[in-house]
């Protein structure tokens, strides 16, 4: 199965819904990669920074905050994914067992669910998140404090095989890249 453009938002439109789990370092390119797969799916795109931003006045990133964005978060895309919406969840979800959990709930609205790591050298990664960020539209608060980078990164857990991952390399990402892998993995 082959499709172009319209006919792969045409095809994904007319299919099962999907939640999009994405995985990789603070700065791997994950909400480039989210838009992209918006643009070519139609789906739902749930950033949560930008949403922890609404949420919040002034984001503490503790762990009450966390807890309050991911229930109201899970909660959108659990009644997204009911009305038959795909869903692109774009955070770091770094721990198998939140992918994990995520992945069941989609199953239980019938829905296929589609982890996405989105896999950048961490000394890339580093740098964009760290030094490159600073008026970038994909970074709501610039340039992140080296210490939550390597907080993060640490406890990075890659996809597992079974996890049947899109796995994209986050130094060269490009819409042509991202629809290419969405149809390898349709096929």
């Amino acid at each position: 199965m082959y499709f172009l453009g319209a006919e792969l938002y045409a095809y994904f439109m007319a299919h099962t819904p999907t939640l999009y789990l994405m995985v990789g370092y603070p700065g791997a390119g994950k909400t480039t990669v989210s838009r992209y797969i918006q643009e070519l799916t139609g789906a739902e795109h749930l950033w949560a920074d930008h949403e922890r931003n609404t949420m919040f006045q002034n984001p503490s990133h503790d762990h009450q905050e966390n807890i309050e964005l991911y229930t109201e978060l899970n909660r959108r895309a659990r009644d997204l994914l009911h009305e038959g919406k795909s869903v692109i969840f774009d955070t770091n979800f770094n721990f198998y067992k939140d992918r994990k959990r995520l992945r069941i709930m989609a199953a239980k609205e019938d829905a296929d669910s589609v982890v996405v790591w989105v896999n950048t050298p961490i000394d890339v990664a580093r740098e964009r998140a760290t030094q490159q960020a600073e008026g970038q539209e994909t970074r709501v608060w610039g340039n992140m404090p080296l210490h939550r980078f390597e907080r993060i990164s640490q406890s990075l857990q890659p996809p597992e095989p079974a996890e049947q991952p899109i796995t994209l390399d986050g130094r060269g990402l490009s819409r042509e890249a991202v629809e290419l892998a969405l149809k390898l993995h349709r096929a």
